[in-house]
């Protein structure tokens, strides 16, 4: 009783000789068999051959080695040798063990290179014949038999498990390889390029039969209904949902099968990366910058997306004046099908192990990428060429038409995301990566041209409202009657500043704010830091630093260090402060917030515009201090240069001066009327915390300026001189008592000096001689709480003293 033949090669008749009339082709198939046989032979002895010389060069290299030590070994046991011998153990002698162990290991290597070379032989052998058999068999299969029950689409599906696992086996060992021999690089190169060329040949006869299969269940559906005709588009059935379970089984295999086939192409780019991040010689192939394919979707869902938009965009192109109605069409069609996308193909997802992938996601990925490519071929070409050839006149309709339509894909974004992450729980640190492919604002990633139109569209719009903002003068006015009246006291104490009502800044400044902020804001939505970075600094960083030169022109328009200071200067440069200070503190806050963080070169994307800004606020609060100190020398110039020489007599010694009937010299009371109303403007424009250093300059200026215009050492300061000087320095300190408890603290040298003068005279004469002393002159001032007037300059001011007169 004869053996029935083995199943696989009953398979192979039954593949080739379904019917009667396939026997005609047999002698072909004879011949194609025949072919392959006498290349397989080919190959074999090749192998075969290359064994033989590698084998034999082994052995040549492992005898010599073997005589080598054997020679070693006599020589130590004082065995005898003939003189062939003597010679070889002379040269191990020269060239050491270290030489002879290098060789073994050399040899070694070159075995295990042949092994690792013949085993991948093998492996991508099997791969390339199971390849070359599907695409032979593939011209067999038409769409009819798709369906129905036969055993050559069964054997073509499982061939192509065959290659995925022949794939699988051979990533495995090139890891292995390049794990413990890094230095193989030609070998994985090598298997990598005739991988590479098999799995070109496989993808698309995938791709194909895949695409065969959706076409025999009913893929995709009619978009077109009674409603299409007034753009109405009700439910769309699903024929992933209505297949049977034959269909569903079926489709269930062709699907896993390309997931399987992705999932090691994927693979393999992982790998190649890697190791090209770690090899020289592999920084410059074509997989350096190659992104594992899994990262922007599955081409077995992919593929449900193509027919479908093939069918959509029919509808888009009459939509070309009317955007709204793509996006929302693709997200109608999106939404309908996403349950049934949820519920077959997730199941088929998990159980290929593809970990972290959503079919959800999946799916709305591809609706978006498709949506992409529509924009990109059909509609962002004509925008971009409008807003090239725009005349003036056409130049609002066409800024519109950016701003309207990006408008729409931030919405369509968001609605899509919303999709996508439904029912599922993301973590947030990973929420970025997740969303960049499925934003549409990747079509900028490929055209930069684009990001920087939409950048420069979003500018002009926000310097036209501006320009409208800042001709309404009201917008530039610093005053706050609330603040003036009710809290003028308490609002001299706050210091903690937060809002713009905190640092009386114009109301144009807040408007400045909100919309760089929302231009940033809008930036948001494009996928990666590179581009936000790039749209930002176009845009929103651009639109601040044209404010900010405004605030600069209008402060250098003042000309405040060369023109007499009148009320108006004052109020107009110290609203220009406020407002640079409020902007100032609103950009720290900025660069503090998670959402600029790492934009710039030292991680902050505002750190130019902060120092222009407190460059801006500390010139001019200088401009103004150096004006009043000027101003108040001017009308005080007399006043200074009669210090000392007013005459008159009080108390006796030992008596104490009596100032109540004294009076401000009269030559004083024109400065510190001024003075007095300076500082009462300045306090009320001013914001708190620059009002407080500003103050304490000018008093610190004040002080240094009367104290050092006094010729000490040259005037003789009578009682009546010493009163005078007290008095009007109360005056003077009256100005700045309602900011500060101790201003006698901020006039150091005008409160020493009257200490000085009002010493006793036996006080005085014990003083001076101190000083005198020099070990002893620094503790003594310090003993009498003196710590800004030098020895020197005490014992002038103790020389002139007058007492008695």
């Amino acid at each position: 009783m004869s053996t029935p033949p083995p199943a696989t090669l009953r398979g192979f008749l039954d593949a080739h000789f379904a019917s009667p009339d396939d026997l005609a082709a047999a002698p072909a198939l004879a011949q194609l068999l025949r072919r392959e046989c006498a290349e397989l032979d080919a190959s074999l002895r090749r192998i075969e051959a290359q064994l033989r010389a590698a084998a034999a060069s082994w052995l040549a290299r492992s005898a010599g080695g073997r005589s080598d030590l054997r020679r070693i070994r006599f020589r130590s046991t004082g065995g005898a040798v003939d003189a062939e011998d003597d010679d070889g153990a002379e040269t191990v002698r020269k060239l050491g063990l270290p030489a002879l162990v290098r060789e073994i290991q050399r040899i070694h290597t070159i075995r295990l290179y042949a092994e690792a070379t013949l085993q991948l032989e093998a492996l991508v052998g099997n791969l390339e014949d199971v390849a070359f058999s599907i695409v032979r068999q593939a011209s067999k299969l038409n769409l009819s038999s798709i369906l129905r029950k036969s055993n050559e689409a069964e054997l073509k599906h499982a061939k192509l498990l065959t290659a995925v696992n022949a794939v699988r086996d051979i990533e495995r060992e090139l890891v292995r390889v390049s794990t413990s021999r890094p230095k193989w690089t030609s070998l994985i190169m090598a298997v990598d390029s005739r991988v590479e060329k098999t799995l070109a040949i496989l993808r698309p006869q995938a791709l194909t039969d895949y695409r065969a299969l959706l076409a025999a269940l009913g893929w995709p559906p009619s978009l077109s209904s009674p409603d299409t005709e007034n753009d109405n588009y009700s439910q769309i059935p699903n024929p992933l949902v209505l297949m049977n379970e034959e269909n569903k089984e079926k489709y269930s295999q062709s699907f896993l099968a390309l997931c399987a086939l992705q999932h090691v192409q994927a693979n393999r780019e992982v790998r190649q990366c890697q190791a090209a991040a770690a090899t020289p010689a592999l920084a410059d192939s074509k997989h350096f910058d190659k992104t594992a394919c899994l990262d922007n979707g599955l081409w077995a869902i992919d593929e449900l997306v193509h027919p479908v938009a093939s069918r959509m965009e029919y509808h888009f192109a009459k939509w070309s004046e009317q955007p709204e109605f793509i996006f929302t069409l693709v997200y109608k069609i999106t939404k309908d099908f996403m349950d049934g996308v949820d519920d077959i193909l997730q199941p088929l997802i998990d159980h290929a192990r593809l970990a972290g992938l959503s079919a959800k996601e999946s799916w709305v990925t591809g609706m978006v990428k498709m949506l992409v490519g529509y924009l990109e071929r059909q509609i962002f070409p004509a925008l971009a060429t409008s807003n090239q050839d725009q005349t003036t006149a056409a130049k609002p309709e066409v800024e519109s038409s950016w701003m309207h339509f990006n408008d729409l894909m931030i919405s369509f974004d968001k609605r899509m995301q919303l999709l996508a992450d439904s029912g599922i729980q993301k973590i947030a640190s990973l929420s970025e990566g997740l969303s960049r492919s499925l934003s549409v604002f990747s079509i900028y990633n490929e055209h930069p041209d684009w990001l920087q139109i939409w950048a420069s569209v979003e500018l002009s719009s926000a310097q036209d409202k501006l320009k409208s903002e800042m001709e309404d003068e009201t917008s530039w006015s610093c005053s706050d009657s609330q603040h003036d009246q009710l809290g003028h006291m308490e609002n001299s104490i706050k210091f903690l500043l937060s809002t713009r009502e905190d640092y009386k800044a114009p109301p144009v400044s807040e408007f400045v704010v909100k919309t760089a902020l929302s231009m940033s804001e809008r930036g948001r939505a494009l996928p990666n830091r590179g581009m936000q970075i790039h749209y930002n600094r176009s845009s929103s960083v651009k639109f601040l630093n044209d404010f900010f030169l405004v605030l600069r022109d209008r402060c250098e328009a003042l000309q405040l260090s060369n023109t007499a200071l009148e009320d108006q200067s004052l109020s107009k440069a110290s609203c220009a402060i406020n407002a640079a200070r409020y902007c100032e503190n609103v950009l720290r806050e900025w660069d503090e917030d998670t959402t600029f963080l790492d934009m710039g070169p030292q991680g902050s994307l505002f750190t130019d515009e902060i120092s222009f800004l407190v460059k801006l606020g500390t010139n001019y609060l200088e401009q103004i201090l150096s004006a009043i100190l000027l101003e108040f020398e001017d009308l005080s110039w007399e006043y200074v240069q009669n210090i000392g020489s007013w005459s008159g007599q009080t108390a006796v010694d030992d008596q104490i001066l009596d100032e109540e009937n004294a009076g401000v010299s009269l030559g004083f009371i024109a400065c510190l009327d001024v003075l007095t109303d300076r500082t009462t403007k300045l306090k009320q424009y001013l914001n708190s915390k620059d009002f407080l250093d500003l103050w304490r300059s000018i008093a610190e200026g004040l002080d240094y300026f009367i104290y050092s215009s006094i010729r000490w050492g040259e005037l003789n300061f009578s009682d009546t001189g010493v009163i005078q000087l007290r008095v009007d320095t109360k005056a003077l300190l009256h100005i700045f008592r309602p900011f500060c408890s101790r201003p006698e603290a901020f006039l150091p040298f005008l409160s020493e000096s009257l200490r000085l003068l009002t010493m006793k005279e036996s006080d005085a004469h014990y003083l001076l001689e101190m000083l005198t002393d020099d070990t002893r002159s620094n503790n003594c001032l310090k003993h009498q709480g003196l710590h800004h007037v030098n020895a020197g300059q005490a014992a002038k001011i103790l020389r002139s003293r007058k007492f008695g007169g």
